[in-house]
């Protein structure tokens, strides 16, 4: 088994450059730090190349999954090597090294009824992990990130949606392949905005539905609301006009669940 313990080791610092977006794009590759995330990628079936650890910092979950890698080539580092790669303050001793998987939009098969996710320009990796999460828990068939903002494969991503990025179709599509899809497949286009007057738990989500949301801050661009079949507002009863772009997720991701289940 190969073993890193320099700091400086050329390919450490290869992995390196891989936690930003620029490198990832040029090599096709990404990092997935964390044993639970890494796990959940291998049962995905992502396509991963390596595994680095560091057994001195395992976690108990870490020494449990551990043995679940035994098929893929292993290296062991140093502490000090895995610290150098590592963006945790406390690491368990896991990175995944994956390739970016290809993807085409014609390809994607969904049920009739299908509840999507569009997600327009998110900025913030923690906001966008956490709609990953509550997408994988409510079950929504697929999850689409578009425009400009956070890629799906940034370290934070990975760590704030604990490797549901993996556990759904996840996808990054141009708005306008995006907008072709929904419409030739007849979905109900659901825009979120404070600048409409029908509630949420108004509209039906019991046909093909997407659920469109946009920034805390801009909201959705004149491309989404355009298209939109429908337009929906979560009340706000206070000072504050808008909510959290995850929380907000969350609220019309579940009234969706709630009608399906009645």
């Amino acid at each position: 088994m190969k073993e890193i313990t320099s700091t400086q080791n050329p390919e450490l610092k290869t992995l390196i450059k891989l936690q930003e977006r620029r490198h990832r794009r040029k090599e096709g590759r990404f990092l997935i730090e964390g044993a639970r995330e890494a796990s959940r990628a291998l049962l995905a079936d992502m396509d991963l190349e390596k595994l680095y650890f560091c057994e001195e910092l395992f976690s108990p979950e870490a020494h449990e999954l551990y043995r679940d890698f035994a098929g893929l080539e292993q290296i062991k580092l140093s502490e000090a090597a895995f610290q150098k790669i590592s963006l945790r303050e406390n690491p368990d001793g896991m990175v995944a090294l994956a390739a970016i998987p290809e993807f085409q939009l014609s390809e994607l098969q969904l049920p009739e009824r299908a509840l999507v996710l569009v997600l327009q320009g998110l900025e913030k990796p923690g906001n966008l992990g956490a709609l990953l999460r509550t997408a994988d828990g409510v079950g929504v068939d697929a999850v689409f990130i578009t425009g400009e903002g956070t890629d799906l494969y940034n370290p934070n991503v990975i760590r704030a949606s604990q490797g549901s990025v993996f556990t759904q179709p996840v996808f990054a599509a141009e708005e306008q392949d995006l907008l072709d899809f929904l419409k030739s497949r007849n979905f109900t286009i659901l825009a979120a905005t404070p600048h409409t007057h029908k509630t949420y738990w108004e509209a039906s989500y019991l046909g093909a539905t997407a659920i469109c949301l946009g920034t805390e801050h801009e909201g959705l661009s004149d491309f989404w609301m355009q298209q939109a079949t429908e337009q929906v507002v979560i009340p706000m009863q206070g000072t504050a006009d808008s909510l959290n772009v995850g929380i907000a997720g969350a609220l019309l991701l579940y009234e969706a669940l709630r009608q399906r289940k009645a």
